[in-house]
């Protein structure tokens, strides 16, 4: 995947004081946001590994795998005021390394999702932290609901069809107080003892507003110049 860019793509944009500040960075300028990547990477070790208990790889202190080398594009939450990182999430294009292919093909049924519109969601997580917006009507964290609207505009703005995503029974709740109404594909299986679900999220100008509904945020999430990354 590559990024039309001038220079280090990250984004943020300052919003009402109650919500906070999403940016987007590319995994090949990812060394150049030091601070949030440290963040990011420990969050996921503590997030998927001790308290969720999966079988992923830890070393000093970082949960990182072989899909953050293949140029992913980071949506990374952080606090409007002091930039301290809130959550985060990984997209990746489906014509190249995804998790849902290589890692996960059992729940699939022998099908394959590949193409240059639909992209994979994977890594998506939250810190708790002094000073977040708190939960809205539906009882999601504020950040979680946040980075889901984002992916819903960066997939407009880069004329994608459907975000492709595993997840587990968790998230589905998660994903559905937010709006999102999955279509499962393939068969949900128990892996490591967690039910786990393979799914594809429908984007556009309306699902896009459903989002909105349901997460109560009016405003874009994402910050002026975003829109006019040239997606290939």
């Amino acid at each position: 995947m590559q990024f039309a860019l001038k220079g280090p793509p990250a984004f943020g944009l300052r919003l009402q004081k109650e919500q906070a500040m999403l940016k987007l960075i590319e995994g090949s300028y990812a060394s150049f946001f030091p601070k949030e990547m440290d963040a990011m990477f420990r969050n996921r070790a503590e997030t998927f590994s001790e308290r969720l208990g999966w079988e992923v790889v830890v070393k000093n202190g970082y949960e990182r795998d072989s899909f953050d080398d293949a140029n992913p594009l980071y949506l990374v939450s952080v606090d409007p005021d002091t930039e301290e990182y809130w959550g985060s999430l990984r997209l990746l294009p489906t014509t190249g390394p995804n998790m849902l292919r290589d890692v996960f093909p059992q729940l699939l049924d022998g099908d394959t999702i590949e193409s240059a519109t639909i992209w994979e969601c994977s890594r998506i997580c939250a810190i708790a932290a002094p000073g977040k917006p708190e939960r809205n009507g539906s009882g999601v964290n504020y950040v979680l609901n946040e980075l889901i609207l984002g992916i819903g505009e960066v997939a407009v703005s880069a004329g994608l069809t459907q975000i492709a995503a595993v997840f587990d029974a968790r998230i589905f709740r998660i994903l559905k107080a937010a709006g999102c109404n999955p279509q499962i594909i393939g068969t949900p299986q128990s892996i490591d003892q967690v039910m786990c679900y393979a799914g594809l999220f429908d984007t556009g100008e309306g699902p896009l507003k459903a989002f909105r509904a349901a997460t109560g945020i009016d405003d874009s999430v994402l910050a002026p110049g975003a829109k006019e990354i040239a997606f290939a």
